[in-house]
């Protein structure tokens, strides 16, 4: 992939551009597997999943910068001046085209863009998430609610500019913090949710929502995990982390007589969750808003899907738990190993590097473990 914004110097987001991607996935395989061959030197490694190189995106997360009238879309320099990068190839062509038709309303409503340095302003980022469906959800981030009634106002003529923006809202972040959003979020849609369908899964996401960086990944990890859950045939499936429900509903769907429960800490995830649950029939598949770290670890099957951070001390509970099975999706191998270093009665049976970050090093890890020291095929 070639990148003019990275060969100029504006951006060095992408730290692997120009590395020829089958050279970036048997290097980031490489690394994923001499990690991990510390504590399952006997795993068995699935072919890893490669998606496209360019256009994979599914949300852009934008810095608005510049000046009333005159914004750019994209991130901050070292000085705080704003650098526009409509243009970026990571993004798929319906994603990238709203981008010009928000900077034309943007700098109609001259809302002013947030000035870091001198901590005044009120436009701090734009947020866009396309569905499989070709709709958009726009999340206006604010510092505070002063202009939230002139974008209220410009609704109607936003979606007549953009009829894929269905869900629109403001999200409401006034601390003068490196973060990208704020606890409250104003929907100004009808429509409060995207669904996003994924291995054969309408999962809803609402603002505010996790989601995997590209859509067909998503896929891959579910199916990875949906196949697993098949063969071992759980007598009942616990997801810690869960979400909006994408590998507990995968897990109902392959194993379609087991009890399967989803813990998840975020109340609009969870709604989420039983709302394609009900639609898909799937009644064996339960959902509870709390703490993955308090959950009731009685499951045959258990699958965690944690931060970067991993899941701490719920490797001891784990442990000593009557599960027999664990699937444990990663973005962090280092803190795969760590956790499964601390799991002393488990060993890891198969895994799966899947690319959901071309141009970077960041990598997905999925892995099966099973109780036991002794490895056996399935």
């Amino acid at each position: 992939m070639q990148c003019d914004y990275f060969d100029a110097g504006l951006c060095r987001s992408c730290t692997l551009m120009g590395v020829p991607h089958e050279e970036q996935v048997r290097d980031k395989q490489g690394t994923v597997a001499a990690a991990l061959d510390l504590v399952a030197p006997d795993v068995r490694w699935l072919e890893p999943w490669v998606g496209p190189e360019a256009g994979f995106r599914n949300k852009a997360k934008l810095v608005v910068g510049g000046v009333p009238g005159d914004i750019t879309l994209g991130i901050l320099g070292r000085d705080g001046a704003g650098i526009d990068l409509q243009g970026c190839g990571l993004y798929p062509a319906p994603l990238a085209r709203s981008f010009p038709v928000l900077k034309e309303m943007l700098d109609r409503l001259q809302v002013p863009p947030y000035d870091v340095p001198r901590r005044r302003g009120e436009l701090k980022h734009l947020i866009i998430t396309l569905s499989p469906r070709g709709e958009l959800m726009v999340r206006f981030v604010l510092r505070s609610r002063r202009h939230l009634p002139r974008l209220h106002e410009a609704l109607p003529r936003l979606q007549a500019a953009l009829p894929a923006a269905s869900v629109v809202s403001v999200n409401l972040q006034p601390e003068h913090k490196a973060i990208l959003e704020g606890p409250e979020e104003v929907v100004l849609t009808e429509r409060r949710y995207l669904v996003m369908d994924v291995a054969s899964l309408p999962l809803r996401l609402g603002p505010g929502g996790f989601f995997q960086t590209q859509t067909s990944g998503a896929a891959a990890l579910y199916e990875t995990a949906k196949g697993w859950v098949g063969r071992v045939g759980p007598a009942s499936v616990l997801d810690l982390y869960c979400g909006v429900g994408g590998f507990a509903l995968a897990a109902a769907v392959a194993a379609p007589h087991a009890p399967v429960h989803g813990v998840e800490v975020s109340a609009a995830a969870v709604r989420s969750a039983r709302a394609t649950a009900d639609e898909l029939g799937l009644r064996a598949a339960t959902f509870t808003c709390a703490d993955a770290g308090t959950a009731r670890l009685d499951a045959d099957l258990v699958v965690v899907n944690p931060p970067r951070r991993g899941i701490g001390d719920l490797t001891e509970r784990i442990d000593s738990s009557p599960a027999r099975w664990v699937i444990y999706s990663s973005c962090n191998v280092d803190t795969l190993t760590r956790d499964i270093a601390a799991m002393p009665a488990w060993s890891v049976l198969e895994a799966r590097l899947v690319d959901m970050f071309p141009q970077t090093r960041h990598h997905e890890v999925v892995a099966l473990l099973r109780r036991g020291q002794t490895v056996e095929k399935l």
